[in-house]
């Protein structure tokens, strides 16, 4: 059923991609379907009290390079990067942003996506998930059917009082331990426990979601829409 499945995952920055749907990832393209990465910040630049791009060109060209490694591991096809400044979305038109999507999305004709929640901290995860709905507004002849929204570990549940409320949950059991692997890539974004961007809060996270739907480990998703065109 899934192997003829193309998938796109948009990502605002380098680890999202993998803290918000890496052992989805691993296990579609396991099961045959075609899996992409779009990267759309640079995910550096912020560290910054202006931005420096030429100060930071040496960890922009790291993180690209980590960020194949990750997605490898992952069985991503291939990752497409962008060079948006980092946590300064709402600096560039969205047009800007949504014209980057079609692009990737023209050229790749995805059935589903994978993006950030609409309600999440992070203006550049906000503006991505803007960016999304409108590059794929439901025309007859769209491709994506269904969208998907993913959860970042300390940036979605930091928006008090706002919550992630998940309704669809995907069983990860045979595929955590390869999206650790893959967040061991990005070792200068992860953080100690208790921070949830941790190995351990990562891992304690999915059996989180597992625990409350019936399996032992689960991404959770918000499923944002879905047309069914086989019914």
């Amino acid at each position: 059923m899934l192997k003829n499945k193309r998938c796109l995952i948009v990502a605002a920055h380098p680890d999202d991609e993998v803290l918000g749907c890496g052992a989805v990832a691993a296990r579609l393209s396991g099961q045959g379907a075609e899996v992409y990465s779009l990267i759309l910040g640079e995910g550096v630049t912020s560290r910054d009290s202006k931005r420096d791009t030429e100060k930071r060109n040496g960890q922009i060209n790291n993180l690209k390079k980590q960020v194949k490694e990750a997605n490898n591991i992952l069985g991503i096809k291939d990752v497409i990067l962008h060079d948006f400044p980092d946590n300064r979305f709402d600096q560039t038109a969205l047009l800007d942003i949504v014209k980057v999507i079609e692009k990737v999305k023209h050229d790749l004709r995805p059935n589903i996506i994978f993006t950030h929640y609409k309600n999440d901290l992070n203006i550049d995860h906000r503006i991505t998930y803007d960016a999304v709905i409108t590059a794929t507004r439901p025309m007859p002849e769209e491709s994506v059917n269904e969208i998907y929204c993913f959860e970042v570990l300390s940036s979605t549940e930091w928006n008090y009082p706002l919550t992630f409320s998940p309704n669809v949950f995907f069983d990860v059991t045979d595929t955590i331990d390869i999206k650790e692997k893959a967040l061991d890539i990005y070792l200068s974004e992860l953080k100690a426990f208790p921070h949830p961007r941790s190995q351990e809060g990562v891992r304690l996270n999915a059996r989180s979601w597992g625990m409350k739907c019936g399996l032992e480990y689960a991404e959770a998703f918000s499923l944002v829409r879905m047309v069914n065109k086989f019914l």
